[in-house]
């Protein structure tokens, strides 16, 4: 799969913005609704548990705080089809993932818009900012 065209012409399907990082990473600004905007960043990587190639849609949510309710997130986690909630570098994301072998163009942007969605709702629910 070419990542960076694909997400090149899903951003001007959807009126966002691109920007190529090298030949396995690239990010969308996707446009949300009241004139909101959420960073999704995509990439290809080898799945070393199982030996494929994947795909992963990642998006910042906030700095991770100590009184932040963990165990809300992973409850919401169970509510959510492709995204799930992470924590690395100490910032909690919105991700999702796929095999690139059996992911199709149309799944992969249902995963990009729920991944984009998810982020910008739990960074105005966490933070009361537009900031990622």
């Amino acid at each position: 799969m070419d990542l960076n065209a694909f997400m090149q012409n899903y951003s001007d399907e959807i009126g966002g913005q691109y920007s190529e990082y090298d030949s396995k990473t690239s990010i969308i600004i996707v446009p949300l609704a009241d004139e909101r905007f959420q960073t999704v960043l995509g990439k290809l990587k080898q799945s070393q548990r199982y030996d494929r190639l994947g795909i992963e849609f990642v998006s910042k949510v906030c700095e991770f705080e100590a009184d932040m309710d963990l165990k809300a997130l992973l409850e919401e986690n169970a509510s959510l089809n492709h995204a799930k909630f992470s924590i690395s570098e100490n910032f909690i994301n919105v991700e999702a993932s796929s095999f690139v072998d059996t992911a199709t163009e149309e799944v992969l942007k249902e995963i990009i818009q729920e991944v984009a969605n998810v982020a910008d709702e739990y960074e105005f629910k966490l933070t009361g900012e537009d900031v990622h």
